[in-house]
């Protein structure tokens, strides 16, 4: 049995923390905030409840097998229900697409009456070469460790699934090539953003994220999503495994080139055999450990050539349908703007504020998430640049002004929110960097913008001896399901006691 100290509450550290328990280790997680979950959180503000980290989950048969291995299964402990449609994409032009929740031809239907029989066979191809790349690219890079290129090369059918792959073809390039109805091309634009991603740069394997949400289909946790973080939390204390709130983590003790438990910010000394960090890799290789400790080098040479991820700027609505007219939505919108490039260029190099972004809004269809009659809760999210004060976008201004310039847009789409707000708050990228000591208040870490950005990403083993990396800027990346398949592999690496 090791003494494994994990630094961080957040899904990634709660999820690693429940498997090594269950392999019979002495577990304990050490979290700065006053609560677990990380990013992933239900908040409450007046009658409203909002999800504000992750709004859907899809691929949930990663947390079925998390729950089911380590005591009673999911659908016992979390109510998780199919969301139909999947999505609602709303264009500048005024047209419209539902894509329909676990069923492809019910999309391609809804493809072909909004866009023509051409744009849904167009489309309908491009999935079955995204079907493809999730095939080849599953295995390998994201359900094992990720080694180096070599361990690849190596591989029987790698010439094969290199032509699959495409790592040296842009999301954006590849969607060219499909002919694609210029509206459908803006929604495969959007997954590189789904990795804090510029489409134009983005490897086009990130076509893979069209295939989990149609194969794996997006589903809600009634209660909110933050409730599988409570979960997981009330998970790891039935197997015995210690939380510390309020403990921030002040250093990783090294010796030898190898970690030997941590310093906590009041001078506490932990002792421990192994030590796994769910926390942003930028802060752990530049600021947990120290600038002496050479076997960090690696990490860090990958950290400083990977670029950062974008960030997100929140609105948390609570509407009163007895002051307005209600508007009909969908669980998940997406509202396009008439340039999308101009969004990507204003995030990545000009690092301003976006002047019309491209709008997301989660809608959810959830009783539990209001408390009266003739009440929503909206979470509304557009990407926007990293606080970065001393290279780009300082968020400590004009936040409440953004603020209102959102309110505004969704009132000019007919949406009619002025007259029904009834409760807001706004979460900017500095707020996400000081609560989730995300650097930036980067979503993802590291973006996906190169072809070798899989690999810059940090490794789960780390080139420090007994230390372990998990969560949303480690390997495989990041987002609910390859947050939890990333616990999964650094809890087989480690092992049964």
């Amino acid at each position: 049995m090791s003494k494994i100290a994990v630094i961080g509450a957040g899904v990634g550290g709660l999820s690693v923390a429940a498997r090594l328990a269950k392999a019979g280790h002495s577990v304990e997680i050490y979290e700065a905030s006053d609560q677990t979950g990380g990013k992933c959180r239900t908040e409450w503000f007046g009658d409203y409840g909002f999800d504000t980290g992750p709004s859907l989950l899809t691929i949930p048969a990663v947390y079925r097998d998390l729950f089911l291995k380590t005591g009673k299964r999911l659908e016992h402990v979390l109510d998780v229900k199919p969301v139909d449609p999947a999505f609602a994409y709303h264009f500048f032009d005024g047209q419209q697409v539902t894509f329909a929740n676990l069923s492809n031809p019910k999309t391609y239907l809804e493809i072909e009456k909004s866009f023509g029989k051409n744009a849904a066979t167009q489309w309908r191809e491009l999935m079955d070469r995204a079907d493809a790349m999730w095939e080849v690219s599953r295995e390998p890079f994201v359900e094992s460790e990720l080694k180096s290129i070599w361990s690849l090369i190596k591989r029987k059918n790698f010439l094969k699934d290199l032509r699959i792959i495409a790592p040296f073809t842009s999301l954006r390039s590849l969607s060219k090539k499909y002919n694609l109805h210029p509206n459908l091309a803006m929604i495969i634009d959007r997954y590189a953003t789904y990795t804090g991603s510029d489409p134009r740069k983005a490897p086009a394997v990130l076509l893979t994220i069209a295939y989990v949400e149609a194969a794996f289909g997006a589903w809600h946790i009634t209660g909110g999503i933050g409730n599988l973080s409570k979960a997981l939390e009330q998970r790891c204390l039935d197997l015995g495994v210690r939380i510390h709130l309020n403990k921030k983590v002040a250093k990783i003790n090294v010796a030898n080139e190898s970690a030997t438990g941590l310093t906590l910010e009041n001078g506490q000394i932990v002792n421990a055999d192994l030590v796994v960090a769910n926390a942003d890799a930028e802060l752990v290789y530049n600021q947990l450990l120290d600038v002496d400790v050479k076997s960090a080098k690696p990490e860090r040479v990958k950290l400083k050539r990977a670029s950062k991820s974008l960030s997100g700027f929140s609105l948390l609505l609570g509407l009163d349908n007895s002051k307005g007219e209600a508007v009909a939505l969908s669980h998940h919108n997406i509202f396009f703007p008439k340039d999308y490039d101009a969004e990507f260029d204003q995030i990545f190099d000009q690092k301003v504020a976006v002047t019309d972004p491209t709008i997301y809004i989660c809608a959810p269809k959830d009783a539990s998430m209001v408390k009266g009659a003739n009440k929503e809760s909206w979470f509304v999210l557009v990407n926007a640049p990293r606080h970065d004060p001393q290279n780009g976008m300082d968020w400590r201004t004009g936040a409440a002004e953004y603020a209102q310039v959102l309110i505004k847009k969704l009132d000019a789409l007919g949406l009619n929110v002025s007259s029904r707000l009834d409760q807001m708050e706004f979460r900017t990228p500095l707020d996400l960097e000081q609560y989730a000591l995300a650097p930036g208040g980067s979503i993802y870490g590291t973006s996906s913008n190169s072809a070798r950005s899989a690999f810059l990403r940090a490794s789960n083993r780390s080139t420090v001896k007994n230390l372990y990396c998990v969560g949303g800027s480690s390997h495989p990346g990041g987002g609910l399901p390859l947050v939890g398949i990333s616990a999964e592999i650094v809890a087989q690496m480690i092992g049964k006691a």
